[in-house]
């Protein structure tokens, strides 16, 4: 058992003692210096974990997260849940407030700090380079005002302090006050004639023609030759100085940044968060800007934007890079950003979401070589600034092409997609329950819309879910492992979770978990890559190997797209054509089960050829060769080659006033021959005389006897079939299936 005790100071100057126990490796106290470098309390618990308190006599604690004992109520349970960031617990004495103490909740992940600052700058990055690349024309009529919402001068802080307290910015800036860029300027001073080392041209003028001159001493060389010597003439030397407009701008761009930062502490509407965390930042760019080395640096009188030092030497080019960013950063409101820090939260989990959303977006970008159509959805114009659309709970779609040779497919992402529930068949949604995952990439033909696409089976989805706390996913597929007590590690419902989104959302052909974590892994459901399951280890890094291991993944989808045999596409022809019919064929009667050579024998796909034999003598063949004949061709009496006729499986004869028959055989698997009639009369086949010396030719099926139990020893009318002609007729062949004649048959 670990325990932590904690002085509060109450708002009368009094103490009072609190005291946490919770497990070992839960409780932390840091330095004061600690927590003012990363803007946090003292006192420290880690998320998902249960404590118990115990403060002093007559006091009480009170919060969301604080569950007090009914027999005691000095002492209770702290239960913080996921919230990570500051917990403030107010104190009360009886039902008078007393004060209250700040404790901090650390993630389970140990790289938290650096994740969440690494993910906080990466979302400022690409959504200022959104407006810079993609050319918003809110950017080029708008400008902000101040706001009087602590919430959005938070955001707006979070933003710029991002860029600007990043061990990127502070490495440029020390690489430029220990080797800044320097020239050289010519220095001009008044010097005695003695003093001067360098005689050039412009000296030598000076010397003869300068007025307040002296008179030579007689006994120096050059008496002879000048009698008199000017006074002082002006040298001229060059010195190297630091003075110069590349470090004019870095000096310039720190002052905006310094002076930005102090505007948002003193705003009224600023809160203490913002104030404490905004002071170290302020206090850091005061120690850069009182270096001696800018000490030197003068107002500049231009921005040289177009300098070669600034673009591409190292620590000006990146100096460069935050102050382009600045501006717009200075202008983003992000509404998401209320469920990342709002009320000194600290939701790294969340923050790995919308900073997850970036990553992926760049990477389907890439993979399927599309250009976005629709990327002004993502910042928009709005009261307070240029707000970021980018929310939990509120849909975001991007949309683009995929053009190849062979073929041109719609590629939409979207996050926080809402799939309906409820839908009825082929409608596209949930149909269950309403499902929203974190991030959907739906793939689907051009030429068609999404609706149609839906409902001929033509659309694929694939989802990914963020899961900021697993770490080792290794045990996800782990058939031993139910149960993990490590918060870190894998949890079964999170693979649950993508089992439902693959069997409740129609059309979706995989669900992935992506996490910050090590190894990849990817089950298939079948031979191909889709359907599938699986987890994709990314973490906060500008290089991460779980994004290569994704992007071999897409690369692998878009193979699988471009195939156009492909399995999943041949079983959504089939999930189609079977459930197009809203009314399903409905047959009860005794049939061969559905085994071996049967495992195809459905009644309303199995094709019967109901046929007529002339004569004894025609029967006697038939029995003898195990054949059947049906003429082809133009004359009277052939049929057209048709599919049926092909696929038939079955045969069923009948004769002249006999229509109720048991004759039913089986056609040999492989399909018909085509015979001509010479062929058949080398096999002793019956001719009359009134055919003789005509040529004709016949498809001619192989026979077996009926071996299926449901099918033997039965009586079939063919009188009942509804494609029996009568008369003149009967003697003509038609295709039946089997789910017809079915019912009209009878035990012998």
């Amino acid at each position: 058992m670990n325990r932590l005790s904690i002085l509060i100071t109450l708002c009368n100057g009094q103490t009072v003692p609190l005291e946490l126990f919770g497990q070992e490796g839960t409780l932390f106290e840091i330095s004061q210096e600690e927590a003012r470098e990363f803007g946090e309390a003292c006192y420290q618990l880690v998320e998902g974990k249960r404590y118990e308190y115990r403060i002093g006599a007559d006091y009480r604690l009170k919060g969301e997260v604080v569950y007090p004992s009914q027999l005691n109520k000095s002492t209770g349970i702290l239960q913080p849940g996921n919230q990570v960031g500051r917990l403030s617990l107010a104190v009360y004495q009886g039902d008078q407030w007393c004060g209250e103490v700040q404790l901090e909740v650390r993630s389970v992940k140990e790289t938290y700090r650096e994740d969440y600052r690494r993910m906080l700058e990466e979302i400022t990055e690409c959504s200022t380079e959104l407006l810079m690349h993609y050319n918003s024309p809110v950017n080029q009529y708008f400008k902000p005002t101040a706001s009087g919402d602590a919430r959005i001068l938070y955001q707006r802080f979070a933003f710029v302090k991002s860029l600007i307290d990043s061990g990127e910015f502070a490495n440029a800036v020390h690489q430029i006050l220990s080797s800044p860029a320097t020239c050289w300027e010519e220095n001009k001073e008044l010097k005695s004639v003695c003093g001067v080392k360098r005689i050039d041209r412009q000296a030598m003028r000076q010397i003869a023609c300068s007025a307040r001159r002296i008179n030579t001493p007689v006994q120096h060389p050059l008496y002879d030759r000048l009698k008199t010597l000017p006074e002082k003439i002006e040298a001229r030397s060059l010195r190297e100085t630091v003075d110069t407009p590349e470090n004019r701008f870095v000096k310039y761009a720190l002052s905006a940044f310094y002076t930005f930062c102090s505007a948002l502490i003193s705003n009224k509407a600023s809160r203490d968060r913002l104030k404490k965390e905004g002071k170290r930042v302020v206090d850091c760019l005061g120690r850069y800007l009182n270096h001696a080395m800018l000490k030197q640096v003068g107002v500049p009188d231009l921005l040289p934007l177009n300098s070669p030092v600034l673009q591409r030497k190292e620590g000006y080019r990146e100096i460069l890079r935050v102050w382009l960013m600045f501006d717009l950063a200075a202008k983003l409101v992000w509404q998401g950003g209320e469920d990342v820090y709002q009320a000194g939260k600290r939701d790294v989990a969340r923050l790995y979401e919308y900073w997850l959303f970036f990553r992926l977006l760049h990477l389907v970008e890439e993979v399927f070589q599309l250009k976005v159509q629709n990327l002004d959805r993502l910042i928009v114009r709005s009261d307070d600034g240029l707000a970021l659309q980018l929310k939990q709970g509120r849909q975001v779609a991007l949309a683009g092409v995929y053009e190849c040779e062979s073929r041109r497919l719609n590629i939409e992402f979207s996050y926080n997609r809402r799939f309906t529930g409820g839908k009825p068949y082929p409608e596209g949604g949930s149909w269950t329950l309403e499902m929203r995952p974190d991030y959907t990439l739906t793939i689907w033909p051009l030429g068609i819309t999404q609706e149609q696409a839906e409902r001929e089976e033509l659309i694929v989805h694939l989802h990914f879910d963020a899961k900021y706390r697993l770490d080792k996913a290794s045990q996800l597929f782990d058939v031993g492992n139910e149960t993990c007590e490590d918060a870190t590690e894998c949890r079964k419902e999170d693979i649950w979770k993508m089992h439902a989104y693959r069997d409740a959302i129609r059309r979706s052909a995989g669900a992935y978990i992506l996490y910050p974590g090590t190894g990849s892994f990817e089950k298939r459901g079948f031979h191909e890559i889709l359907p599938g399951i699986g987890a994709f280890a990314i973490n906060p890094t500008k290089y991460s190997q779980g994004v290569e291991d994704l992007k071999k993944f897409l690369k692998e989808v878009v193979e699988h797209f471009l195939n156009r045999t492909s399995q999943r596409e041949k079983m959504a022809y089939r999930t189609y054509e079977i459930f197009k019919e809203k009314q399903p064929t409905v047959v009860k009667e005794h049939l061969p089960e559905y085994i071996g050579e049967n495992r195809g024998l459905f009644p309303d796909e199995t094709a019967v050829l109901v046929a007529f034999y002339k004569n004894e003598e025609h029967w006697d063949w038939i029995v003898k060769h195990k054949l059947y004949n049906v003429r082809l061709g133009t004359r009277r009496g052939a049929i057209k080659l048709e599919a049926g006729l092909i696929h038939a499986k079955y045969v069923l004869l009948h004769t002249t006033g006999e229509l109720r028959t048991d004759c039913l055989y089986r056609i040999v698997p492989g399909g018909p021959q085509i015979y001509s009639r010479n062929d058949l009369i080398r096999k002793h086949y019956p001719v009359s005389e009134k055919e003789n010396g005509k040529e004709g030719f016949y498809l001619v099926y192989s026979l077996e006897e009926i071996k299926e139990p449901g099918l033997k020893d039965r009586i079939w009318d063919v009188s009942r079939l509804a494609a029996y002609g009568g008369r003149r007729k009967s003697a003509k062949p038609f295709i039946v299936f089997l789910t017809e004649l079915i019912k009209v048959g009878s035990s012998r």
